[in-house]
């Protein structure tokens, strides 16, 4: 396999091959950003490239990105819970100070 460390690697939406949405390198990455939790990116809905920053080489051809479920995000668990009685149960409070 070639070596592509000097490459760039960029991610682009299937249909825009023009508006590089990421870029980064093969050993960091490159990050796709701002998709809301849950989103379902079905494979082949974003391609990436790699380009010679010198310019030495032309673009490489597409390569689909596999799919991938954005997480949703859990909210924290609450804590340092207070139980307040009150004169038919209790009032429950929670604080994030230690």
């Amino acid at each position: 396999m070639a070596d592509t460390s000097s490459l760039t690697l960029n991610v682009y939406k299937k249909d825009d091959l023009k508006t590089v949405v990421a870029s980064g390198d093969d050993a960091k990455g490159a990050v796709i950003a701002k998709l809301a939790a849950g989103t379902v990116v079905a494979a082949g809905d974003y391609v990436a490239t790699h380009t010679n920053p010198t310019g030495t080489l032309t673009e490489s051809d597409p390569a689909n990105v596999p799919g991938f479920t954005v997480p949703k995000q859990k909210a924290p668990a609450p804590t340092n819970l207070v139980a307040t009685p009150t004169a038919d149960g209790a009032t429950i409070t929670a604080s994030d100070n230690a």
